[in-house]
């Protein structure tokens, strides 16, 4: 129950905080309408900071079902807590989209745009080519899981943190153009789910493209926890500039 309730509401702070931003900048008559792509990136950073820090302890911080199956194949946690992971993980990036979308509902209401409300809550291809999203998709989250794998376990505590806030505003402004880099199904999966039941006028889900922003993560994390575990067996490969000082 503890892990169900620190992922769950981790991950709606992330998504509340996280879509919150896209809305802030793209509905109009939104007061920060227009900032850009340096405020989403950011803000998408501090989506993921701040809750872990305060679920961190609890339950490890995950947020991201990709992250949580790579963390049970090279066996951090158990295969039994996997669906209580994931579970809170989608029930929290529901909830999070739902509350995003009624503090913005009068903004939704003065944005008839099909595509930028459903931009909102979840990615989509720049140019869409299923085999290049996907594989986008699959580097981000490697990126992100590879690099989460890669703090120091004898880092001040709580300063790892800092270090994923960094992966995720890198990852942003150097991959995000491509699918908006949802390297997190619950991320992408929970509020389109939320955008297909809310009641817009109009509204296009584009469950064809749904798939690529789950199995994608989810390739990437596997890669990444699977190459971390054998390069870990090489003396030391991964190695911290911390060690020199223990």
């Amino acid at each position: 129950m503890t892990i169900f309730v620190a992922e769950l509401l981790g991950t709606m702070m992330l998504v509340l905080l996280g879509d919150a931003v896209v809305a802030n900048v793209s509905l109009n008559k939104s007061g920060m309408k227009g900032a850009g792509s340096i405020q989403i990136t950011f803000a998408w950073g501090l989506a993921v900071l701040l809750p872990a820090f305060i679920f961190g302890n609890a339950s490890g911080a995950h947020f991201n079902p990709a992250l949580s199956i790579g963390l049970a194949i090279d066996g951090t946690i158990g295969w039994d807590t996997l669906p209580t992971y994931i579970g809170g993980q989608f029930a929290g990036a529901f909830i999070g989209a739902i509350l995003v979308y009624i503090l913005y509902k009068k903004h939704f209401d003065e944005t008839p745009d099909v595509g930028t409300q459903r931009g909102v809550f979840c990615t989509g291809p720049s140019i869409r080519s299923p085999l290049f999203n996907l594989i986008s998709e699959i580097v981000g989250t490697f990126v992100l899981v590879f690099a989460i794998k890669g703090v120091p376990a004898n880092i001040v505590p709580g300063v790892g943190n800092l270090f994923v806030f960094g992966v995720i505003v890198s990852i942003g402004m150097s991959l995000g153009g491509l699918t908006g880099y949802a390297i997190n199904p619950a991320r992408d999966l929970g509020p389109r789910i939320a955008y297909a039941v809310l009641p817009f006028k109009e509204k296009d889900p584009d469950w064809g493209y749904a798939w690529i922003p789950v199995i994608g993560p989810i390739i990437g994390a596997i890669i990444a926890v699977l190459l971390y575990q054998s390069l870990s067996g090489m003396e030391g490969f991964f190695a911290s500039p911390l060690d020199l000082f223990s």
